[in-house]
């Protein structure tokens, strides 16, 4: 089995996605990294279908991530998971801070407990 280079991140974050004249809908990232997702919806995609997305996040009230190509790599039990393959440089960032948040937020809600213990 092919190993991971990026971590995933569990997440649950809306999402849209669409496919000219293929395939179309909705469903919930539960996972995510820099490189790609998976993503849980009911609508059958197959792997190697091109797909645009788009991520809602709910980090800062951000815009959703728009990543304009991403290919679907696996299908299975009303999930798939997609390998990014092209956005622009500015939804780069925006994914690269979404996921920099996502990685701190159990640190920085450990540090606010430690801090509010001391300060009691």
């Amino acid at each position: 089995m092919e190993q991971r280079k990026n971590l995933r991140l569990p997440v649950k974050f809306r999402s849209s996605f669409s496919s000219v004249g293929m395939v179309g809908g909705e469903g919930r990232v539960a996972d995510l990294s820099t490189r790609g997702c998976r993503i849980e919806s009911s609508i059958d995609v197959q792997p190697g279908a091109s797909l645009e997305v788009q991520i809602k996040t709910i980090i800062e009230d951000k815009p959703p991530i728009q990543i304009q190509s991403a290919i679907v790599r696996w299908s299975r039990e009303q999930q798939f998971g997609l390998e990014f393959e092209v956005i622009t440089p500015t939804e780069w960032a925006h994914l690269q801070d979404t996921v920099k948040q996502i990685e701190l937020e159990p640190y920085q809600r450990d540090r606010q407990a430690a801090e509010l213990r001391e300060s009691s």
